[in-house]
């Protein structure tokens, strides 16, 4: 499933698209792996794309969590908890 709008509270656009880009490519890679056509040797290429988008998504999340967390009246470079 597609995403085509920024996440709440996202300041930056290039960053909405970038994961969206990320979550398409990480959709299109696990189909080819559920439809069992690959090789051995191609499936476990794309095991290991999908691990570093998944780990390049991870971060730009990690980033956007900070980057609101910033604007609030915690201490800095601790995230807030939700009373």
């Amino acid at each position: 499933m597609a995403r085509t709008m920024a996440e709440p509270g996202s300041t930056d656009p290039r960053g909405a698209d970038r994961l969206d880009a990320l979550v398409e490519r990480l959709e299109r890679t696990a189909a080819q792996l559920r439809a069992g056509e690959l090789s051995a040797d191609r499936a476990g290429a794309l095991v290991d794309d999908c691990a570093r988008a998944a780990a390049e998504a991870g971060a730009e999340l990690d980033r956007r969590v900070r980057a609101a967390d910033a604007g609030g009246d915690s201490l800095a470079g601790q995230l807030a908890l939700e009373p």
